[in-house]
């Protein structure tokens, strides 16, 4: 059946980090999956009662603790699966709670993954299906998801407006993160926005245009 309900999304930054915390919500069913829960349950747990969608799932875009510091809290305080990410960013799952106390940020609990997401996986949320791709250079096992039919995809740290993510962590790596944004997301339309890991969104145009990283490289 073709997919042609609405993604309606609501981003809510957390943390000290200012982590853009995503609802995704199928505008039908209103079924929400909440992508990278990095900390905050509270604010989360309220903007859901706000939007009244019912919690289906979590989403995870890689294992660094300010997108995945919630995610053991809320899956058990919501009886819900988790998605993501790729297996690559086990040892980051495996040192939540290591990354929380070198923060100083409450304790994080490392989880299992209901579902370890690949390239070309598709993951639903309500009757909604998006697509997802492997992204590794932030990290080894980053994935993003992309609802083409909403023009809409949830980046994590891949790619910012003006900027890309940093390489500097454990299995970072800054040609295989230059060569995940040209082949997964460059290639995408123009017109499609993005929701990043932090800051404001931008469109996958905007960024060939002006992003100093990649405009002009990736024609």
């Amino acid at each position: 059946m073709k997919d042609t309900a609405i993604l309606e999304f609501h981003i809510v930054p957390v943390t000290a980090f200012q982590q853009n915390c995503s609802l995704l919500i199928d505008t039908q069913t209103r079924r929400v999956a909440i992508v990278d829960p990095g900390g905050d349950s509270s604010r989360i747990l309220a903007k859901l009662d706000q939007v009244k969608a019912m919690p289906e799932k979590i989403l995870v875009t890689h294992a660094h603790l300010d997108h995945a510091g919630a995610v053991a809290e809320l899956a058990e305080r919501l009886h819900l699966p988790i998605e993501g990410p790729h297996e690559g960013d086990q040892f980051w799952i495996d040192a939540l709670a290591q990354q929380a106390a070198m923060f100083g940020l409450p304790n994080a609990k490392s989880f299992k993954p209901d579902r370890w997401l690949k390239d070309g996986d598709q993951v639903t949320i309500g009757q909604l299906t998006l697509d997802v791709r492997h992204c590794p250079g932030h990290t080894p096992g980053h994935v993003v998801f992309i609802h083409k039919p909403s023009k809409l995809a949830v980046v994590g740290d891949v790619l910012f407006q003006g900027s890309i993510g940093r390489t500097d962590f454990p299995g970072g790596d800054h040609e295989t993160l230059l060569q995940s944004i040209k082949s997964k997301l460059l290639v995408l339309d123009d017109d499609l926005g993005f929701i990043p890991g932090h800051g404001p969104m931008s469109t996958i145009g905007e960024e060939k245009r002006t992003n100093p990283f990649v405009a002009g490289r990736y024609r």
